[in-house]
């Protein structure tokens, strides 16, 4: 006899507005320590393309300017919101934004913030709410003066890192900062052993994405307007990929010849792997070492759109019983993981997400990564120290002290063919700025090994 039909159970549908998804992918950040990029995937999944790209640029706009947000919500109210209110800060600061940053006009934006309190079911917060956007409004100039007058309001920075910069770039800092503000633009290298430039720049033209060629690198292009990598011709087969000018630096810097053995030491996500590659035509015995399973097979995905092949492994670079061989390297990328300030346009969670504290521990394993890599190297040999950090500590502070101490280190000055066009010297290597031609900030230091 047959059994029951199984009885069908409607799936959920998912009424979230747009507004509500920006502000979960806020709240995400702020309160609970995501990362954007993380918080965004997944609060935009099954949404349609361009509600997607709302979202995305409702949340990257908050939290580009969510210390100023903050600092104005907080002198808007009369005394500070209990720990369990701690989402109505975000939700006004996400307010403001519209208000101030976004473009939405006035009092829809006051409407509509009203109503997301609903919509979350804070409806006592829709008062407070009225109140603190409306005075916005009409405080507008008052405003503009408090905000021009306060450094961390006017660049959208923690005190702390303000005056790290500042430290670090004491002529240049209200330039760093000001360029931290604005949107990133899209950079795209090219595979210069598949095609020049230039024909890269037709073909993209012919398909409707204008560019222009970068100064100084003959690999890089910035397009006129950011576009989906699907749209981009000779992406899918390796011919075009996305990476910042700055970081484009990498490849010409150290230079791996044809037949070197090379050791990308934290290679995720894989795009200066890739670049590597390409700049020896392919023709490297080259480790892509990375602590990460999860992430290294994005590097696995990028060299197998690029058509290349490496080996890789996944350890820790001190583990080396685990993974090499012995025979030491003719070169090594040391890119260590930083602060990730020179890509803040990129990445405006790490306002939020970083802490001062962080700086002297991300300098310890920087140290700890500089030091167990030159034991790989073989004498002669070249390290590539690389940071997307604009911080002394973590830069210079490094490697300078690292070159003292050890008797066969040798930094080698980046100039004639390794110059950078608009670079600061350091003590050791030298800096990016961020903004620099519309790069992100950037630090490199090449070592030589020196023979016994």
């Amino acid at each position: 006899m047959a059994g029951k039909p199984k009885r069908v159970v409607p799936s959920r549908v998912d009424s979230r507005s747009p507004r509500q998804r920006a502000l979960e992918a806020v709240e995400r950040v702020v309160l609970q320590g995501q990362s954007l990029t993380r918080a965004v995937e997944l609060v935009t999944e099954g949404l349609a393309a361009r509600d997607a790209a709302w979202v995305q640029a409702l949340a990257y706009t908050t939290l580009r300017w969510y210390p100023q947000l903050a600092g104005l919500v907080d002198g808007f109210l009369d005394r500070p919101l209990r720990k369990k209110d701690a989402v109505i800060g975000v939700l006004l600061a996400q307010g403001l934004a519209e208000v101030l940053h976004f473009g939405t006009r006035d009092h829809a934006a006051v409407r509509e913030t009203a109503e997301l309190a609903r919509e979350i079911h804070r409806p006592g917060a829709v008062g407070l709410i009225n109140a603190v956007l409306r005075r916005a409004l009409r405080e507008q100039d008052e405003l503009a003066s408090r905000i021009e007058g306060d450094p961390v309001l006017r660049y959208a920075v923690p005190e702390w890192l303000l005056e790290a910069i500042r430290d670090a770039w004491p002529e240049d800092w209200e330039t760093l900062l000001e360029a931290s503000t604005r949107p990133a633009p899209m950079t795209l290298r090219v595979n210069l052993h598949r095609g020049s430039r230039e024909a890269a720049l037709e073909a993209l033209s012919a398909a409707g994405i204008p560019g222009r060629a970068y100064p100084a690198l003959a690999s890089a292009l910035t397009l006129d307007a950011p576009v989906d990598v699907a749209a981009l011709p000779g992406f899918a087969d390796g011919a075009l990929s996305v990476q910042d000018a700055s970081a484009q630096w990498a490849g010409p810097l150290l230079g791996p010849r044809a037949g070197e053995r090379v050791l990308d030491a934290c290679a995720a996500p894989g795009g200066k792997t890739g670049h590597l590659l390409e700049h020896a035509g392919g023709d490297l015995d080259l480790t892509a070492l990375d602590n990460d399973p999860e992430r290294l097979e994005q590097v696995r995905e990028n060299l197998d759109r690029l058509g290349y092949d490496a080996r890789l492994v996944a350890a820790d670079l001190d583990a080396t019983d685990d993974w090499w061989d012995g025979e030491p390297f003719d070169a090594i990328l040391l890119d260590v993981p930083c602060s990730a300030t020179g890509v803040i346009r990129r990445h405006p969670d790490i306002k939020t997400l970083r802490r001062a504290d962080d700086i002297p521990r991300l300098a310890a394993e920087q140290t700890r990564l500089l030091a167990g890599a030159w034991k790989l190297l073989r004498p002669g040999g070249r390290l590539l120290y690389a940071t997307c950090s604009l911080l002394s500590p973590e830069n210079e502070a490094v490697v300078a002290p690292f070159v003292a101490a050890t008797a066969d280190a040798r930094a080698r000055p980046l100039e004639g063919e390794c110059a950078i066009p608009g670079s600061k010297p350091r003590a050791a290597g030298v800096s990016l700025p961020l903004g620099l031609e519309d790069g992100d900030g950037f630090y490199y230091a090449l070592l030589e090994k020196q023979a016994p």
